[in-house]
């Protein structure tokens, strides 16, 4: 068994595993009246309220005060809302509504999820002085954009393109659990022994680098299937 294969069994099996945990809350949904597109729009929704938490943190935060709190605040609410992600595919599973629509509002918000989150980073950074980090951060939302268009594109031409690492998963786990760690350490490490929004930096550049390299290895996948 390659290496890309096993990976993609274990991704499988872990997602297999979510889905035994959230199906009694799914069906709960489903029994209360609430749809795939509900659901949805309600993942962004609270993405948005991270971003803004994002947003209020670098607006009254300066380099000597980097309000860690509000960005622990906004790493576990991306964690809690991008389960929504998870909850909207399967909520029209079960309960048989899906549609082609609805599995365009999807992948439409979800871009909107991660313009927001990573929006919200990059604004953060800049007001508390890391202008490269904002920088970076702006790389990994080109690289997160694209993995997702070159994606949509393939499939416009009948290509299945689903390779690469990063994708939209690995992406929310990174920002979400960097924008924790950070906030956490922050509280508990003085500035002085250790700069804690320099993990954020690395989480972020950790997207730029591979969604990036994803985007790319989909053009070429794409380019070797047309041939």
């Amino acid at each position: 068994m390659s290496i890309k294969t096993q990976a993609k069994a274990q991704r499988d099996a872990l997602q297999q595993g979510i889905y035994c945990v959230i199906n009694p809350f799914v069906r709960l949904l489903i029994r209360m009246g609430v749809t795939p597109n509900m659901v949805t729009t309600i993942g962004l929704l609270g993405n948005i309220a991270a971003a803004c938490l994002l947003v209020y943190a670098g607006y009254t935060g300066s380099p000597y005060d980097m309000n860690y709190g509000l960005v622990t605040w906004a790493g576990a609410i991306i964690i809690l809302f991008s389960l929504f992600d998870m909850l909207d595919g399967q909520v029209a599973r079960l309960g048989n509504m899906a549609s082609t629509f609805g599995a365009m509002y999807d992948s439409v918000l979800d871009r909107y999820c991660e313009l927001f989150t990573l929006g919200g980073i990059s604004y953060y950074l800049i007001q508390t002085g890391y202008v490269g980090g904002a920088l970076i951060t702006f790389i990994a939302l080109i690289g997160s954009i694209m993995v997702s268009y070159v994606r949509a594109r393939a499939e416009g031409l009948g290509i299945e393109c689903k390779v690469g690492f990063m994708q939209r998963p690995e992406r929310v786990v990174v920002t979400s659990l960097g924008a924790l760690a950070t906030g956490i350490t922050g509280q508990c490490v003085s500035p002085d022994r250790f700069d804690a929004t320099v993990i954020l930096i690395v989480c972020m550049a950790v997207i730029a680098i591979f969604a990036n390299i994803t985007a790319f290895a989909r053009v070429n996948h794409v380019r070797r299937a047309l041939k």
